[in-house]
């Protein structure tokens, strides 16, 4: 198979497309042959800090690239019920995970199966590649926030790939949610339920939670009121607290059942699934460098 794997630090792009042999499921796991593999900022992350000799990988292996994965199920590993071959599928992928042979920008993907969520019929493949790693990061983030009752939220960077999600879920659970973006992301606020759009945090306040998906940290906690909730994306990252205001933060796990919920509130419209643009795994660099000039409003999606 082909897989996008990280090169030696200073290589052009940080990346090449390889051929490795195709990776057969284990106990419990499936083997998804990729029809849409996305790309998102976590990606970037990885890639600069490979460069720098800082990201973590298994000794003697070059780690593959993506973490979002939807195809087609083409082999099933023993002990794998709930899917069966000619099943379309997605999942949210590790490709550093000690089991990985690459990482979701490869033709064929192996994860396990509770990682691994059908996907629902109105749900085209490239259209679900863009949603496990950020529709489960803003959903793990809101749980722990408990029932809405009508409280009211702020979603900082509001139209991308997490706080997209964050306001679209929020809204749905009942929450007065209100999207800190560019004007001309309003209309995208308010299909998704937003309440209310705004622009700067100058007249923000009294919010009792700040999900901070833009990572604006210390201007972002003056917006939550007294006693209030932040809730940052990036654990590590987060501002001091002041003012009683509890922090909380978290890292996104895999999980197929949660996955399978977030799918089925996609075919239903409650979720949005958004396309940047679309390039085939030897074209890579161009879905790379587009995501480095910034600006995007949905994910690149990589295909075979």
């Amino acid at each position: 198979m082909r897989a996008l794997l990280m090169t030696r630090p200073g290589e052009a792009n940080g990346f090449t497309l390889e051929r490795l042999r195709d990776p057969r499921p284990a106990h419990g796991q499936i083997r998804i042959k990729m029809a849409g593999a996305a790309v998102n900022p976590v990606d970037l992350h990885v890639l600069d800090f490979w460069a720098r000799g800082t990201a973590g990988a298994v000794p003697g292996r070059r780690p593959g690239l993506g973490m979002d994965v939807a195809g087609v199920v083409d082999m099933v590993g023993p002990d794998v019920h709930g899917f069966l071959p000619g099943a379309p599928a997605a999942a949210l992928h590790f490709p550093h995970a000690p089991e990985s042979v690459a990482g979701a920008a490869a033709e064929y993907v192996i994860v396990p199966a509770a990682h691994a969520a059908p996907v629902p019929q109105g749900v085209e493949l490239v259209d679900a590649a863009t949603i496990p790693l950020n529709s489960l990061t803003a959903a793990q983030l809101l749980a722990p926030l408990g029932p809405a009752d009508g409280r009211r939220l702020l979603v900082t960077g509001a139209a991308g790939g997490v706080g997209g999600y964050a306001v679209a879920l929020a809204a749905h659970a009942g929450w007065a949610v209100t999207g800190l973006a560019r004007a001309s992301d309003a209309d995208f606020l308010g299909r998704n339920g937003a309440v209310a759009a705004i622009t700067s945090l100058r007249d923000a306040t009294g919010f009792d939670v700040v999900l901070d998906a833009a990572l604006l940290n210390a201007a972002a906690l003056r917006a939550v009121r007294d006693h209030g909730t932040y809730v940052g994306v990036y654990p590590g990252a987060e501002p001091e607290t002041e003012r009683g205001i509890t922090i909380v933060t978290g890292m996104v796990t895999p999980d197929g059942r949660q996955l399978r919920s977030l799918l089925e509130l996609t075919a239903q419209g409650v979720l949005e699934a958004r396309k940047a643009g679309i390039a085939p795994l030897h074209q890579a660099a161009r879905a790379y460098q587009a995501l480095r000039g910034g600006g995007q409003r949905g994910r690149w999606v990589l295909t075979p």
